[in-house]
């Protein structure tokens, strides 16, 4: 299918569709989202949103290749979405801490195509964004080539793996996610304190602390870790 992509400046076709709609990448990663939101990954499929456009299925190929360069836009948007209306405000830490939490924020707001889409690298507009954001962050604060680029790698590393265990969660049927919860006052709470001595006089910490992500948390330790590591001015 690589061949029927049309550039953006040779697309002619600017009637809307039976939606109304006049199609454009945008539109089309727009459409995507919601879709793989209302119906998971697995139900996501072009002719699905075809159908959401009003437009004939085959339309989407003059602009992506493929479905799977359409789920790379789609995670691509992702990043975006979480950088968008962010401004750098000099502080290296808490510059990189508002982004991890935008990264984690919006994918928590996104989980089924976060869990589809976290782990892609995309190549587009809004990850080169993101990382050239973020290498001059660790840079501009004194960290060299090397180091920046390490600790980018930890930092992204860190902030996409609780996105997907946390939007995986999310992602669940509610009764699901009900049912996993109340593991935390069931089977845990009631363990006796003869034979689990540490959960029988934590168990009302876990089961509280258990129902949120750790990710701030493990964000601010990995900060700290960062920090230590900060040549001398």
């Amino acid at each position: 299918m690589t061949d029927r992509v049309v550039p953006e400046t040779a697309r002619r076709r600017r009637r809307p569709t039976k939606q109304g709609t006049v199609l454009s990448e945008q539109v089309i990663v727009d459409t995507a989202l919601r879709l793989v939101e209302q119906h998971g990954a697995q139900a996501f499929s072009v002719r699905r949103l075809g159908l959401a456009l009003g437009a004939d299925p085959s339309a989407i190929y003059r602009y992506f290749r493929n479905t799977d360069a359409l789920l790379i836009a789609v995670a691509d948007e992702l990043i975006g979405l979480g950088l968008r209306g962010w401004e750098p405000t000099g502080d290296w830490r808490a510059d990189l801490r508002e982004v991890g939490l935008r990264i984690h924020t919006r994918s928590c707001a996104h989980p089924q195509a976060a869990v589809l889409a976290a782990y892609r690298t995309t190549g587009r507009a809004h990850e080169i964004r993101a990382i050239e954001t973020m290498l001059g962050i660790l840079r501009e604060a004194g960290f060299p080539g090397q180091d920046a680029v390490a600790l980018y790698h930890a930092f992204i590393d860190q902030a996409l793996g609780f996105a997907v265990l946390d939007a995986a969660a999310l992602a669940m049927p509610a009764p699901a996610q009900d049912a996993d919860q109340g593991v935390w006052d069931t089977a845990y709470r009631d363990l006796p304190a003869d034979t689990h001595p540490h959960i029988a006089a934590t168990a009302d910490l876990l089961a509280a602390h258990m129902r949120r992500s750790a990710y701030p948390l493990a964000l601010d330790l990995l900060l700290d870790a960062f920090a230590g590591r900060l040549p001398a001015a």
